[in-house]
């Protein structure tokens, strides 16, 4: 009996699934605007073909790191909220946007308390955040969020959690790119690559790194040692020349120094190469 429940709850998964997969026909999701987005030209007309019906979607059963993103997605859910103490909600929902009909997003979640979007990852290697940029800011686009985090399980075996937000030139730049590449589906026309290059994440600086052995660090660590009091003397000086300047004065000169005062009392210095022009005033 046991065996054969399973088999069923197998069987009605594997036919959700797989009308989730023709349903994906029909609109443009998270995953498809890395691939619109990126820069492989035989992606972009794969998923071209897709759209308009003339190739099955790709079978993806027999990518390891794909089957241990979806193997390890609802552990990577759970991770998150036991270290964040954050509760995960809306899993696998899918959103419209409610002006592109064609745009759409199937979440791997939202964070309850703020409405960010959750993004569950398994990566082997680094730049996990560029990679998935597209898809983050895309499913920010539809769903109307400021704020996205990435979960990510490495090939390590180490739990990293990235925050990012939401760019609104990026974002416009994808919506335009995605429009463009619909009505390709729509008329028939092949798409051409966008060619833009990801924004660079804000990442929160939490660690402290030894730079003894970088010759370049110690180069300039030297110089910055040397001219370390000259620079305070600089500073001190100019506090010192300013407060000197009288308050209704616009210019003051002397000893090779030139002080002026702007409209708005801003304070400006320059030197100069002799002062025997000034001699007079």
């Amino acid at each position: 009996m046991g065996a054969q429940t399973s088999m069923i709850i197998a069987t009605l998964s594997d036919s959700c699934k797989s009308e989730r997969t023709g349903e994906r026909r029909y609109f443009i999701g998270g995953s498809d605007a890395r691939t619109i987005m990126g820069n492989d030209e035989a992606a972009l007309i794969r998923l071209w073909r897709e759209k308009r019906g003339e190739m099955e979607p790709e079978d993806l059963s027999g990518n390891l790191v794909v089957q241990l993103g979806l193997a390890t997605e609802d552990l990577n859910r759970r991770w998150y909220q036991a270290n964040t103490g954050q509760v995960v909600t809306d899993m696998q929902k899918r959103v419209r946007h409610p002006v592109l009909r064609w745009m759409a997003a199937t979440l791997d979640g939202r964070v309850e308390v703020t409405g960010t979007v959750f993004e569950a990852k398994f990566v082997f290697g680094r730049r996990a955040t560029e990679k998935y940029m597209p898809q983050l800011q895309h499913n920010m686009w539809v769903v109307a969020a400021r704020n996205a985090v990435l979960s990510v399980i490495t090939g390590g075996g180490k739990w990293v959690e990235i925050t990012t937000h939401a760019d609104p030139l990026y974002q416009h730049l994808i919506v335009t790119a995605e429009r463009k590449f619909w009505r390709c589906v729509e008329s028939g026309e092949p798409p051409r690559l966008f060619g833009v290059e990801p924004p660079k994440p804000r990442i929160e600086a939490v660690r402290i790194v030894d730079m003894s052995a970088s010759n370049s660090w110690a180069e300039f660590a030297g110089l910055f040692r040397s001219t370390r009091q000259a620079f305070l003397d600089h500073e001190r000086s100019k506090t010192e020349l300013k407060a000197l300047m009288p308050d209704d004065a616009k210019e003051a000169i002397g000893h090779s120094v030139r002080v002026k005062r702007s409209k708005s009392g801003a304070v400006s210095f320059d030197l100069l190469e002799t002062e025997g022009r000034h001699a007079a005033l």
